[in-house]
């Protein structure tokens, strides 16, 4: 197996335009390693210049200890399941699964043995005399895997695999390639733009923005201490609450102005040191959803930090429900218990949590504490 080494990585098209700048990673060898991001942001440049298919404009490329930047994509030991799963329409599943061995001059016996093991393993051993146009999207998709597992490569790329399938079979696929990583013990470096793929298989995920890396951490790290604004929304469903407001202090006492809201801030954020530039100016305070209460028992517990706010919608989602609430020109979003009694139009008393509180730059967008 093998673990992959991007050093000062750029990618840069005619025009001027940089796709990828200064990448550097280190993934380990049988890492699940998800890069994220929205749309444009670079990831399956990134994937696609790992794999061999676009040309690295500066920097070095490891695969083991083997420097690959100029070695063609078939000798790279790797292996790439694409968006659109690219089956051949003419051939059989097991024709398509067997394909690359036999480009290789793989022996037949070979092929056989390897085209079946991986049909087992996926579960499509009943598919195997069928046409792509006979299979349903999940088939299709586990057809594209099985093509890549026959060649056992020393690293999977997966270019947003599942973004073909519906709801159902895209949550069912996802413990399917877990259960699949766990089986064959390989590199997987999987892109997608769906952060709550990244959040349930990866054992390290790489926020992606505008051709650089904004945080390199695990799934639970990226939750709880993001490095910036645009992590701290782009990771959690739903996102996290941003909040525009001052810091004042009075006494040993600290307090987070919004609105005509004064909310204090517990005493581990009132004696952090990082904050202490920032009192009598403007931040931005971020609130998970689900540090929002408005259960009366959660709104006492929490004396100092009680407002008003208007709800505006709910949604019911069966284990919890989602209370749109207004707060002045403040919009938030709460993820409180199915048993609650809040409904659209009413105005009600709703409590934060302090203690999970981040707190960032306004101008720069850092996190200066969590």
């Amino acid at each position: 197996m093998a673990s992959v080494s991007l050093r000062h990585i750029y990618k840069k098209y005619p025009g001027g335009v940089t796709a990828v700048s200064d990448f550097n990673l280190e993934i380990k060898d049988k890492e699940f390693l998800v890069l994220v991001g929205p749309s444009g942001c670079g990831k399956t440049t990134t994937l696609r210049m790992i794999a061999g298919l676009e040309e690295i404009t500066e920097g070095e490329l490891f695969i083991g200890d083997q420097l690959v930047n100029d070695v063609a994509p078939k000798d790279r030991k790797i292996a790439m399941v694409f968006q659109n799963y690219a089956l051949y329409p003419h051939m059989t599943v097991f024709e398509n699964m067997a394909f690359g061995l036999k480009l290789n001059k793989t022996p037949k016996e070979e092929i056989k043995r390897r085209v079946e093991e991986a049909a087992r393993i996926l579960d499509i051993t009943h598919l195997l005399d069928r046409k792509p146009k006979a299979l349903s999207g999940g088939q299709k998709q586990r057809v594209a895997l099985g093509r890549a597992i026959v060649r056992n490569p020393k690293v999977f790329l997966l270019d947003e695999p599942l973004s073909n399938l519906d709801a159902k079979l895209r949550a069912a696929m996802r413990t399917e390639l877990t259960k699949l990583h766990n089986r064959v013990g390989t590199t997987f470096i999987y892109v997608t733009h769906d952060q709550v793929e990244a959040m349930t298989m990866a054992t390290r995920i790489v926020v992606m923005k505008d051709g650089l890396i904004q945080q390199v951490d695990t799934p639970q790290n990226l939750y709880d201490s993001p490095c910036n604004l645009f992590v701290a929304g782009f990771i959690g469903t739903p996102q996290m609450n941003f909040i525009n407001g001052t810091l004042t202090k009075k006494g040993e006492d600290m307090y987070f102005n919004f609105e005509d809201k004064s909310i204090k801030m517990p005493a581990e954020k009132a004696n952090n040191p990082a904050l202490k530039d920032y009192i009598d100016q403007e931040v931005v305070v971020g609130l998970r959803p689900e540090c929002i209460h408005d259960a009366p028992a959660q709104v006492e517990a929490f004396t100092d930090s009680q407002v008003e706010a208007f709800v505006d919608v709910t949604e019911l989602m069966g284990a919890e429900i989602y209370l749109y609430l207004t707060i002045g020109e403040t919009n938030l979003t709460a993820r409180v218990s199915s048993r609650s009694t809040s409904r659209a139009g009413d105005t009600i008393k709703v409590a934060f949590d302090t203690s999970r509180i981040h707190v960032f730059d306004k101008d720069t967008e850092k996190c200066i504490c969590h």
